[in-house]
């Protein structure tokens, strides 16, 4: 799991640790607003007085926050933060959910399949959105790219990779671009990444973009955009991965405004944010959970992600993962997305 900052530990006593559990756990159960009567009626035992004075203690360190003029409290980003990676008491999957995960993922169906039930196994147990990456292709390792301009916004990528293979394809990009400034692109991308994999590069490439944010230079917008739709194998573009569920998220009411609804399933359709964050995620041992604005995306930040990779011989071909509000049964989705990866490798794995 991502790994907890050991700030926080130290300004807490075991009394507000505990108070600050029984919270997160209420509120992600009901979903309201939590009081010091709620509090103290739950098995703290405090006086509601003296749960008020921690409440505002933990207020105060950015743990809680109050919501409009309600009396009660809600978990900050860093509330659940540190209840994630210091308070939460994971329960194994239940026996029968891993059973039907084992069941539906069939090693004797195609890949396709596999992804596809797998996205929607989630979803179903989640009663969130389910994704999965598409498997990676064998490694393509880039030797030479280049450039040329089409009409309509329209580029021509050139492609040579492993020892003298080439591929053609045609990407679309935000605006016409100069033989001159396509020509940049590419004696960028073969000065620094000749000779390595080419799904590594996109990986870098987003990852650094989304690190130096508004530092990233023109010539480099230039690159990343040329990247990500280049660097993928033949027919991989247009299914970078599979999602179900995306309307369990209209249940949800802090997702329920509409205008919020409709950008986070625009992101999803688009798919580059989401795409970003999985792509990180290729290089990350275990299940990784980013809560709210940790995924880095204002598109994300009432949300909650939370992934692990799955392999094939011991080699990473996708993450997979469940998206989510803030308020999700975290002990819950740990497991069900860890059991899920494993029992989708061990799948892949029973073919090789």
């Amino acid at each position: 799991m991502t790994q907890p900052d050991p700030a926080p530990a130290a300004q807490l006593s075991e009394r507000a640790q505990r108070l600050l559990k029984v919270l997160v756990e209420r509120y992600i159960e009901e979903g309201q607003p939590v009081g010091s009567r709620t509090l103290a009626k739950g098995g703290i035992e405090l006086s509601p007085a003296s749960i008020r004075n921690v409440m505002a203690d933990l207020e105060e360190l950015g743990f809680l926050r109050a919501p409009h003029t309600s009396a009660g409290r809600v978990p900050t980003v860093r509330g659940y933060r540190f209840f994630v990676d210091s308070l939460m008491c994971v329960q194994p999957l239940e026996s029968a959910a891993v059973d039907r995960v084992r069941r539906t993922l069939d090693p004797h169906a195609s890949t396709t399949d596999l992804v596809q039930s797998a996205s929607t196994l989630l979803s179903g147990l989640s009663h969130m959105a389910g994704v999965v990456m598409v498997p990676r292709r064998d490694s393509l390792t880039l030797r030479q790219v280049e450039f040329l301009p089409l009409s309509d916004r329209r580029v021509l990528a050139i492609l040579v990779v492993n020892e003298r293979e080439v591929q053609n394809r045609i990407i679309h990009v935000s605006r016409d671009y100069s033989r001159i400034e396509l020509l940049e692109a590419a004696n960028y991308l073969n000065a620094l990444f000749a000779g390595r994999d080419i799904f590594q590069v996109r990986s870098e490439l987003l990852a650094e973009m989304r690190r130096a944010q508004s530092d990233v230079n023109d010539l480099m917008r230039r690159a990343v955009e040329m990247a990500e739709q280049t660097f993928v194998a033949d027919g991989e573009a247009a299914d970078d991965f599979v999602m179900a569920g995306q309307t369990n998220l209209m249940g949800f009411s802090e997702l329920a405004d509409v205008a919020r609804l409709r950008q986070l399933f625009e992101a999803f359709t688009q798919k580059r944010d989401l795409l970003g964050l999985f792509d990180q995620c290729m290089h990350a041992q275990g299940v990784q959970i980013f809560i709210g604005d940790e995924t880095g995306y204002d598109v994300l930040e009432e949300c909650s992600v939370i992934t692990a990779p799955y392999e094939v011989d011991g080699r990473v071909l996708g993450v997979l993962g469940v998206v989510g509000p803030t308020r999700m049964a975290y002990e819950r989705m740990v497991p069900l997305v860890d059991v899920t990866a494993r029992l989708l490798s061990a799948a892949l794995n029973s073919r090789v």
